[in-house]
C-alpha cells in the first residue's frame, strides 16, 4: 500500500498546537504521525488522501497567530513499523484483568486473560488509550450478561479487539480493515491466541458488511470520527436486537455529534469513558 508523507511545519511551534493539528488531520485520513522540532511529519495512503480537506485544516487552525504550511511527498517504500518490530513493547495490563504483551516481553503476573500481540505497530498493541478503553468495556460487558455475543470488528487492525472478545466469552468475530496487511496479521493474531477457528478477517470498507451474513450481538470500531459517522448507519443493519456498539478513535470533543448521530439511528447512550481526551462510547439497541 502506498502512502504521502507530509511534513507540517507549525509556526510558532507549540506541542499544543501540535496534538490539535494531529487530531484535525486524523480526521481528513492520516493515519500516523512522527513528531519533529518545527512540527509534524505525517503519513495518509496515496488513495485516501484529499488535498482540499487538508487545506480546510491548514486554513481554519484555530490557534489565533499561528500558520501551518505543508510539503506533500510520496513516502518511501519501506516498513514503518521496523523499530517497532525490534523493540516490541512492555506488557500493558487492562483493569487488573488482561493482560497484553508481546512475544519478546511477557508479563511477570499472570491475569485471567493474556492476548499475545506480534508487535508489527504501536497502535492496537494496548499502548494507545482507546484500545485500552474498549478491551475495558468488552470486559464489563462480558461481567454483566451470561450470553456468548457474535462480535462484528470494524476496522480490525491486529484482531486485539475480537481476541480479547473471543477469550471473554464471544463465540465468534467476523473483522475487516482496509488494509491488506492488517488482515492479514489480524489472521496470525488470532492463531498465536488460539482463536482462529473463531475468527474471520476480511478486506474491504464498511461495504464489506454487504457480503457478511448474520446479525452480532456486539460491534467493536475503532476509528477516526469521520468515518464512524459515515459508517455507522451500516453498523446499525448488522446489530441484532439488544446488541451493543462500542465506539472509540475520537475525542471527547467529537461526543455530541457522534451521540446525535447515534440517537439518529435509534441507538441509546449508555455509557461513556475518557482517557487524557480520549473517548468510548457505548450504545444498545
Amino acid at each position: 500500500m502506498k502512502y504521502f508523507e507530509v511534513e507540517f511545519t507549525i509556526s510558532p511551534y507549540s506541542a499544543d498546537a501540535s496534538d490539535l493539528l494531529a487530531a484535525l488531520a486524523g480526521e481528513a485520513g492520516f493515519e500516523t504521525f512522527e513528531e519533529t522540532e518545527t512540527g509534524l511529519l505525517g503519513y495518509v495512503q496515496q488513495e485516501l488522501f484529499n488535498m482540499s480537506a487538508l487545506d480546510a485544516v491548514i486554513q481554519d487552525f484555530p490557534f489565533e497567530g499561528t500558520t501551518i504550511t505543508c510539503d506533500v511527498r510520496p513516502a518511501e517504500d519501506r516498513d514503518w513499523n521496523e523499530q517497532w518490530e525490534q523493540e516490541g513493547f512492555e506488557p500493558i495490563v487492562v483493569a487488573d484483568r488482561l493482560a497484553i504483551h508481546d512475544g519478546r516481553h511477557l508479563p511477570e503476573t499472570a491475569y485471567p486473560i493474556a492476548i499475545e500481540i506480534d508487535a508489527h505497530m504501536a497502535f492496537g498493541t494496548g499502548t494507545h488509550e482507546t484500545t485500552r478503553m474498549i478491551c475495558e468495556t468488552i470486559l464489563e460487558l462480558a461481567d454483566a450478561t451470561s450470553t456468548k455475543p457474535a462480535v462484528l470488528d470494524c476496522g480490525t487492525g491486529t484482531g486485539i479487539l475480537s481476541i480479547c472478545a473471543l477469550k471473554a466469552g464471544a463465540t465468534k468475530a467476523v473483522g475487516y480493515d482496509i488494509d491488506e496487511w492488517s488482515v492479514d496479521n489480524a489472521r496470525h493474531n488470532a492463531v498465536i491466541n488460539g482463536v482462529d477457528a473463531h475468527f474471520e478477517s476480511l478486506l474491504g470498507d464498511a461495504t464489506v458488511l454487504n457480503q457478511v451474513d448474520g446479525q452480532f450481538d456486539l460491534v467493536l470500531a475503532n476509528i477516526n470520527r469521520n468515518i464512524l459517522l459515515a459508517d455507522m448507519p451500516q453498523f446499525c443493519t448488522k446489530m441484532a436486537a439488544g446488541a451493543h456498539l462500542i465506539l472509540s478513535g475520537f475525542y471527547t470533543a467529537d461526543n455530541a455529534q457522534l451521540i446525535g448521530k447515534a440517537e439518529d439511528l435509534g441507538l441509546r447512550l449508555q455509557t461513556k469513558k475518557e482517557d487524557h481526551d480520549w473517548s468510548c462510547l457505548v450504545f444498545s439497541k
